[in-house]
């Protein structure tokens, strides 16, 4: 913390770890952010916040989606849902065992992007299937050219 205020950029924390896990330096992220929130660093807050959005993985969402609720991270938060919602195996983490007993509000929303995504992807399957059809029809009535055209305008087939 002390280093961004000097410098005004985040530090190198596989450098200061002396390491190269992404587990511990994601650790370190969110501890450098909870201490942001505490002490009104703002920007700072946004840097780590736009970190950790990067850093997302299996081990470290349930984690991550409990600091982002703790700390008002919106855009934290939106990216964990959906990472968790598209990547069940979170379940199994012992992360998600912590987010269970700290934050079980949390998981009536994660059910809600889970149901989000589903309905997306199955929109998304039919959409495929109806405009392909489309371009099978014969166009030989004004209806179903009108129907195709995208414009809205009369399309007059010549005989």
């Amino acid at each position: 913390m002390l280093h961004f205020i000097y410098s005004d950029e985040l530090p190198d924390l596989l450098e200061i770890a002396g390491s190269t896990s992404t587990r511990t330096s994601t650790i370190m992220m969110q501890h450098i952010l909870a201490a942001a929130d505490r002490f009104g660093l703002d920007r700072l807050k946004q840097l780590c916040e736009a970190k950790l959005c990067e850093e997302v993985n299996v081990d470290t969402v349930a984690t991550t989606l409990s600091l982002s609720e703790q700390h008002q991270c919106l855009q934290l938060k939106a990216i964990c849902l959906k990472f968790a919602a598209t990547n069940l195996g979170v379940m199994q983490s012992e992360g998600f065992k912590h987010l269970e007993e700290s934050c079980p509000s949390l998981l009536s929303e994660l059910l809600e992007t889970v149901a989000s995504v589903d309905e997306k992807a199955t929109v998304m399957s039919s959409k495929k299937r109806t405009s392909s059809s489309i371009f099978g029809l014969d166009l030989a009535d004004g209806a179903a050219a009108e129907s195709v055209n995208p414009n809205a305008r009369r399309v007059r087939r010549r005989m």
